[in-house]
């Protein structure tokens, strides 16, 4: 286990609120000793007692859970260092020290390539690791790129590319109940199932976040990586095992597998839109235009839907729907399978069956499965609801980032290849996006999303 670890952007929204509560969790679950050594850097002119004051003040808002003397320790052991990224001679005096090191990205995506080559300038200890945020890249010619800076500087095995979604409690269970539980597997399928839909939708809105999301948007933020995870793993052949090769090579085949998107088929499934001003709950909400830090004429979608379909013996027929919007009415937050409706009823007219849908809650955690039975009189169908409840996971799934990061366990993280198929699926949506062929819709914060409205016609060759 590595007991070195270096934030670069540490001071950023992605330590406080996780990697901060994180390193909390881990050291409260006995997974980080007195020797582990946290260096902490960032382009604030801060003195390390500033720091120090900021962390715990990050730690009461977004980590009040983990104990008082624990959340103290990580913030005494933290040391400071302000640090411009693309200096080497800055970057090598952060990562030296005795045996290997973790170094974190916490960085904006456009600054991976700088950093990366600053890294290797510098000189990794041997046997170190590097830890990039999503999006990796931000099309298939820069995650090209990127991939190819690493592969000249550090083993593939010595890059993780994170995406804390694969580390939550029902996320694995998604694999849980698919592959332990032999009533599943043999329905998972076409033959049975006729949708998935894998929705993200939030009633947060920018949050401050301008200077990051307003040059990524929804499609880049959730839908490129977060969603087509979470494809992958309900969709995927069952692997030999969940070592980081067989699990990371079936996740590969689902995203080769993905029907390519004509003009067309972009034009007909896939949405986009921005929230405009109104409510959510009890407070009003400026339009996304006019959010601080936002620039109108980048024309960034806070909404986007995708339809997809995969080229596969297993899911030929079925439809896959990935969606998430910002500043929508509700937040609804989960993978429902929606099961093809029986082929016949022998009740007469005493009522219609209620589809079945099985739904992995993402946040809050849990599973239901919606049924039909027969009520109170005979042959009277009613709906039914079976429900269970995930108890709380031993880790934050920031924490479990960090623990396998730390140990070695490259399982979870996002290998070369599959961050590049992840972009080549969704190239065609961005190229048509990006032409203005798929009308920027516009919805009032606090609604279900945009509407549902006809589509232009291609054009012609």
């Amino acid at each position: 286990m590595i007991d070195r670890l270096v934030i670069f952007g540490a001071t950023g929204d992605l330590s406080a609120r996780y990697l901060l509560p994180a390193l909390a969790a881990l050291r409260t679950a006995g997974h980080l000793g007195d020797r582990f050594q946290l260096t902490c850097a960032g382009r604030q002119d801060w003195h390390n007692e500033q720091f120090q004051h900021w962390a715990a003040a990050q730690l009461d808002r977004h980590g009040g859970s983990w104990p008082t003397d624990l959340r103290e320790a990580i913030v005494t052991s933290a040391r400071y260092r302000r640090v411009d990224i693309t200096d080497p001679a800055q970057v090598a005096s952060v990562i030296a020290g005795d045996g290997p090191v973790a170094v974190y990205l916490a960085l904006p995506p456009a600054l991976f390539p700088a950093a990366v080559t600053t890294l290797h300038q510098a000189g990794l200890p041997p046997g170190s690791r590097i830890v990039l945020e999503k999006p990796f890249g931000e099309d298939l010619d820069s995650a090209e790129e990127l991939n190819r800076l690493l592969a000249d500087f550090v083993p593939e095995q010595a890059v993780f590319r994170v995406d804390h979604f694969l580390a939550m409690t029902t996320v694995q269970n998604v694999l849980g109940s698919r592959l332990a539980n032999r009533v599943l597997e043999p329905i998972w399928n076409s033959a049975h199932i006729a949708e998935v839909e894998i929705v993200w939708d939030e009633c947060l809105t920018l949050e401050g976040r301008a200077g990051y999301y307003d040059g990524v948007g929804a499609l880049k933020d959730m839908v490129q990586n977060h969603l087509l995870q979470l494809l992958c793993l309900v969709a995927m052949e069952p692997p030999i095992s969940l070592g980081e090769r067989d699990l990371r090579d079936r996740k590969v085949d689902v995203l080769r597998s993905v029907r390519a998107l004509t003009e067309k088929d972009v034009l007909r499934r896939t949405r986009r839109a921005r929230y405009k001003a109104g409510r959510i709950g009890d407070r009003t909400v400026p339009a996304y235009a006019d959010e601080e830090g936002v620039d109108p004429g980048h024309r960034t979608e806070t909404f986007a839907e995708v339809e997809l379909e995969l080229d596969s013996w297993r899911w030929s027929g079925t439809i896959f729907r990935l969606r998430s919007g910002k500043a929508l009415g509700n937040d609804r937050k989960e993978i429902a399978v929606r099961f093809r409706p029986v082929p016949h009823l022998p009740f007469g007219h005493s009522g219609q069956a209620r589809p079945n849908v099985l739904r992995f809650g993402l946040d809050p955690e849990g599973l239901t499965l919606d049924l039909t039975g027969i009520g109170s009189r005979a042959q009277t169908l009613v709906p039914l609801t079976l429900t269970a409840q995930m108890g709380p996971p031993d880790l934050p799934a920031y924490g479990q980032v960090l623990l396998d990061v730390l140990n070695g366990n490259a399982a979870l993280s996002i290998r070369g290849d599959e961050a590049e198929e992840s972009w080549q699926v969704l190239t065609p949506v961005l190229s048509a996006w990006s032409e203005d062929l798929v009308p920027l819709q516009e919805y009032p914060a606090g609604s279900d999303g945009p509407t549902l409205q006809q589509q232009p016609a291609p054009r012609l060759a």
